[in-house]
């Protein structure tokens, strides 16, 4: 019988449900079934809905991928639209695939000692206002985002086509700094980027990543606080061609304005880029300070209905 079923299927029936989330089981008519999830949270009632549905669909067997999507393994063809009605009564739906946003990942800096943010609460903004909101744009390529809570970059935020990374600025205060031999704030820095000079403390604003983890270290209080903030990546990509995406040449305070940035983007590369191609070849085209420029005004925002209908 599954001979039989493989053999009717045509490449239609495959693309079809490709664009639903169904990836086939190479050579076989089964397919494994992406379930949506939010940043791979989902409640207690809706992982036994996916482990009933691996049970009674597929081969009980379930997968995480590397976009956090709970895939379903081996279901056959004609069980495919059954499979989503019974996942769609917790809620649940299938997806992952296609050229548009796919599913929003973030690393776990809201519980990580070195998070500098609420990941969770910002990916699942992210994931309502773009993945879910942008479902039914279609962009030139696939688009990712990454949202990471602290320059250690779990989660590989500047190998997404959007990567958002928690950020702290200290706040040097040099008139307070003593010179010790043996400074606390170097000695806190992962990069070891403070040095003494002539008595001071120096940070280099070059190499600092402003990562936030010699705020407080200072006994004399030359580092009392630190600025919070992100910043964001854009470009990234992984895969056969490697780009490593490039930090924009601001940080910004404020959620709004990442997922302004973010939202920016993606309408800049639905207008300006070709069918198949990639965030990064795009901005290697037109040229990174170009496009960081569009993307630090608010002009692209003022025809996002125009770029949208097209």
């Amino acid at each position: 019988m599954a001979e039989e079923n493989k053999a009717a299927l045509t490449a239609e029936d495959i693309k079809r449900v490709k664009a639903l989330g169904f990836l086939q089981h190479v050579g076989t008519d089964r397919f494994n079934g992406r379930v949506i999830t939010r940043n791979g949270k989902i409640t207690a009632a809706e992982c036994r809905k996916i482990a009933e549905a691996a049970e009674k669909f597929g081969s009980g067997e379930i997968a995480f991928t590397t976009r956090l999507t709970a895939e379903v393994q081996e279901i056959p063809y004609d069980k495919i639209d059954e499979f989503r009605a019974f996942v769609a009564e917790a809620g649940l739906e299938t997806g992952g695939t296609g050229a548009k946003v796919r599913p929003v990942v973030s690393c776990k800096g809201t519980t990580c000692q070195y998070g500098l943010f609420d990941t969770y609460s910002l990916s699942r903004k992210v994931h309502d206002r773009f993945y879910k909101g942008y479902e039914t744009v279609k962009l030139p390529h696939k688009f990712k985002i990454a949202v990471g809570g602290c320059p250690n970059n779990c989660v590989k935020p500047d190998l997404n086509d959007v990567g958002i990374s928690g950020r702290r600025i200290p706040d040097f205060k040099e008139e307070l700094c003593r010179g010790c031999k043996k400074c606390f704030i170097e000695a806190a820095c992962p990069v070891h980027v403070p040095k003494v000079v002539d008595g001071k403390a120096v940070i280099d604003e070059e190499l600092c990543n402003k990562c936030g983890r010699c705020v407080g270290k200072c006994p004399f209080g030359a580092v009392p606080d630190g600025e919070y903030g992100y910043a964001v990546y854009i470009g990234g990509r992984w895969g056969k061609r490697v780009a490593n995406g490039r930090m924009l040449r601001k940080i910004f305070t404020s959620e709004e304005e990442v997922l302004s940035i973010t939202e920016k983007a993606l309408l800049f590369f639905k207008e300006n880029g070709n069918a198949g191609e990639r965030f990064a070849d795009v901005i290697n085209r037109i040229g990174f300070d170009n496009v960081e420029k569009e993307l630090l005004s608010d002009e692209i925002l003022s025809r996002k209905e125009e770029i949208l209908s097209k």
